[in-house]
């Protein structure tokens, strides 16, 4: 069975509250159990922090023994080098996910420091853009 994070960032612990016209009404708990209901045979974990270093810690903790890890840093996308170290570091592949389509929002948001350190990149889709990195790692 595959064992595969789902990590947020700050603010994603907001869904279903904060800009329902980006990120919709759903809270990301109630999502999260359906998306296990709808990989069974995945072990799916769920990890959100509004702080740098807990991401990090996160990222080190399943790196190195984990099939996967989805990764939503939100706004740390744009201004953290040291997650994009934190991924360099380990061996465990990372999907970055964006529930919105950055490149329709502000210029800041276009770009990333963490996709280069990536397996590869989803977004625009909403919540479903953490369904395709799922698949995505399943597929790999």
């Amino acid at each position: 069975m595959k064992k595969i994070l789902l990590l947020n960032g700050p603010n994603l612990n907001l869904l279903g509250v904060r800009e329902k016209n980006i990120y919709g009404d759903q809270n990301f708990v109630s999502f999260f159990e359906e998306l296990k209901d709808e990989f069974p045979d995945v072990d799916l974990s769920y990890f959100q922090a509004n702080s740098e270093g807990a991401i990090i810690d996160e990222i080190h903790r399943v790196g190195f023994e984990w099939d996967g890890i989805v990764l939503n840093a939100g706004a740390y996308t744009h201004t953290s080098i040291a997650i994009a170290d934190a991924i360099a570091a380990v061996t465990t592949p990372v999907i970055e996910v964006h529930i919105s389509n950055v490149h329709q929002r502000e210029e800041f948001r276009h770009h990333s420091y963490l996709s280069a350190q990536c397996k590869g990149v989803i977004l625009g889709f909403g919540l479903n853009s953490y369904r395709l990195g799922i698949l995505s790692l399943m597929l790999s």
